[in-house]
């Protein structure tokens, strides 16, 4: 009998357990959800120039692997990403002066995932920048 309450009363702490790890927060579920699309369109319109570890490419695209640059200009990169940039950038002590195109044609929500994406891989770990973010940086960035 003892035996039997006992294995009952593990088998519910066990079965808690793992419904409580199987749960996850909403915040958890949209960062999962941008992080992953963030990855499709980083292959498809960023990985060319700036390498599929974010390493970028000698002296002429920059990396996307220094932290406190992306977190300083977090406000700026879905700007960049939208309307391009024709300027000089310091990334790691190395200067990088040349074109990024414009990826006009992605919607905000495309921008913010590869924002996430950028911003929580190659070592870089910052956190959801969800489309609010995008949207209001772009915004910002017209005026």
């Amino acid at each position: 009998m003892r035996n039997t309450i006992f294995l009952i009363t593990l088998l519910i702490v066990l079965a808690g357990a793992i419904l409580m790890q199987a749960c996850q927060s909403e915040q958890e579920l949209n960062y999962a959800r941008y992080y992953t699309n963030g990855k499709q369109v980083y292959e498809q319109h960023c990985q060319n120039c700036h390498g599929n570890q974010g390493q970028g490419l000698a002296k002429l695209y920059p990396p996307l692997t220094d932290a406190s640059f992306l977190k300083i200009n977090k406000e700026k990169l879905s700007c960049i990403i939208k309307y391009g940039l024709n300027d000089t950038i310091i990334i790691n002590n190395s200067s990088f002066t040349g074109q990024m195109p414009a990826e006009s044609h992605l919607p905000d929500m495309d921008i913010a995932a590869v924002i996430t994406y950028i911003t929580n891989s190659f070592g870089n770990k910052q956190g959801l920048y969800d489309v609010s973010n995008a949207e209001a940086h772009i915004k910002a960035c017209k005026e």
